[in-house]
């Protein structure tokens, strides 16, 4: 990422039905990072769509979120991200190699789509889960875009260095 262009960091959110935590995260991030930032979210088994409950939360955030579907992998794997962040395990587990090889950090939250109980506590699960990745959302949005383009620089840099070794193997 060049400085002088500021162009905005790609980020991808990863899990396994992009139908609760990887939505909620593209949604906060889509919201608070302006246009420092170009937000996707996918699946590696997708749901056939967004948990009710999971919209309810985001409404409740602010965040008008109805009417989005879950994407798989395949939607998104022939793109270029700068940061890969797994929400789920099960994600992290079966997280494909992506082009450009982008930094990857994993966010692992309970799904609250297993949460038992009534819809009160059903819903609170969900409202927790938007307020521990609204969290942490807000630090990665404080981060200096500055920051965030060195990270970028250096992790390209030690790429370089992997693929040079393994051209020699």
């Amino acid at each position: 990422m060049a400085s002088e262009t500021n162009k905005p960091l790609r980020v991808l959110f990863l899990c396994t039905h992009n139908a609760a935590r990887s939505q909620i995260s593209e949604a906060l991030l889509s919201r608070r990072g302006g246009d420092r930032f170009v937000v996707a979210s996918a699946g590696a088994d997708p749901a056939s769509e967004v948990h009710p409950y999971a919209i309810e939360a985001l409404l409740r955030a602010g965040i008008n979120w109805s009417g989005r579907r879950p994407k798989g992998l395949d939607a998104v794997l022939g793109e270029r991200w700068d940061l890969v962040i797994t929400v789920c395990d099960r994600a992290r587990e079966v997280c494909p190699r992506f082009p450009g090889r982008p930094i990857t950090a994993h966010w692992g939250i309970p799904d609250p789509a297993e949460t038992r109980g009534d819809d009160t506590t059903r819903r609170e699960a969900f409202w927790t889960t938007l307020v521990y990745l609204s969290r942490r959302i807000d630090l990665l949005v404080a981060l200096p875009h500055e920051k965030l383009e060195r990270m970028s620089l250096e992790h390209g840099v030690r790429a370089i260095g992997d693929e040079v070794r393994n051209d020699k193997e």
